[in-house]
């Protein structure tokens, strides 16, 4: 009676080890995204996800200040990050880059724009340069406008003053969020205000206000090349030799600028439509894009991975 029991003990805890065990990978599975508030990188964020869910993982994302992304990449509480704007964020990421805990990995959308802007009529009266903004000081209120604090681009702002350069010494940063930035903005050209703020592309501000992106860049602002930036996807060190399939999909993941500013639009256009929605539509009329991004890759079983996408945009 006593060995009996003896072997059903054994089988109950071989039992549990093994229920434990296939807990602990399930766990391990999950691709976990850190995020952050700005409407572009929400919608990569929700469609990579979505698409992920649809292959068969499972998928966590967390939206964060840029500076804790980093964080969370660096030690281990997050796998994947699609929004690195280069050069704008070097001041940020570079270090995780430098480290080695944070590999750069692949470019997900060249041609962007990230730098000061200002309306158009403002522009072709006279302030088209960086070197023009502390001449009209007083038109501008001795102000210019960015988005949430701890952003790279509101640093290299308040850089700018901290070091007077370009004579912006007496201004100050106005720090709110994406949306309330870009409303009080459109609402200031409307009514023929003179404002500097903080622009980038794609985004539907683009076509909401009348801008015009301003010349004078240089390394230790926006970059080069009057701010045009490349926006990078990251991954936390050792994440593609755990999941060699999902970082092959990452690999192919591009997301064209067009692309956004249409998603975007849209977004903006009506009201009711969710990130993920509004990204999956333009999807759907554009295989010649999405098809690309599963060559080589297959579902979490091993099939291939287009058809199992193919089919679960059919449900939508």
């Amino acid at each position: 009676m006593k060995n009996i029991w003896s072997k059903k003990l054994i089988y109950i805890i071989l039992a549990l080890t093994m229920a434990l065990s296939s807990n602990a990978t399930a766990a391990g599975d999950k691709i976990r995204f850190a995020s952050v508030g700005w409407t572009g990188v929400t919608v990569k964020t929700e469609l990579t996800t979505d698409i992920l869910e649809s292959l068969g993982y499972s998928t966590s994302k967390r939206t964060l200040s840029v500076p804790i992304a980093y964080k969370a990449l660096e030690m281990g509480d997050a796998d994947v990050f699609l929004g690195n704007w280069m050069p704008s964020m070097a001041n940020i990421a570079q270090k995780f880059f430098d480290n080695g805990s944070v590999v750069k990995y692949v470019a997900n959308m060249p041609g962007a724009k990230y730098t000061l802007a200002a309306p158009k009529f403002v522009v072709e009266a006279g302030l088209d340069d960086f070197n023009d903004i502390a001449k009209y000081a007083d038109k501008l209120e001795h102000k210019i406008y960015g988005i949430e604090p701890g952003n790279d681009g509101n640093q290299i702002i308040l850089n700018m003053i901290e070091k007077d350069m370009f004579g912006l010494g007496d201004f100050k940063l106005v720090e709110t969020s994406e949306s309330i930035m870009v409303a009080e903005v459109k609402t200031m050209a409307q009514q023929g205000e003179w404002v500097v703020f903080l622009g980038w592309a794609p985004h539907h501000m683009n076509t909401l206000i009348d801008m015009e992106y301003l010349r004078g860049s240089t390394e230790k602002t926006f970059g080069p090349n009057d701010g045009t930036a490349t926006v990078y996807t990251n991954i936390r060190a050792g994440f593609d030799e755990e999941q060699p399939n999902v970082a092959r999909f990452l690999q192919n993941l591009i997301f064209p600028v067009e692309m956004m500013n249409e998603i975007m639009h849209m977004l903006n256009s009506d009201k009711s439509l969710e990130h993920v929605e509004a990204g999956m539509k333009w999807i759907k009329e554009h295989p010649e894009v999405y098809r690309s991004w599963f060559e080589g890759v297959t579902t979490s079983k091993g099939e291939p991975a287009l058809p199992a996408f193919e089919a679960y945009l059919q449900t939508l």
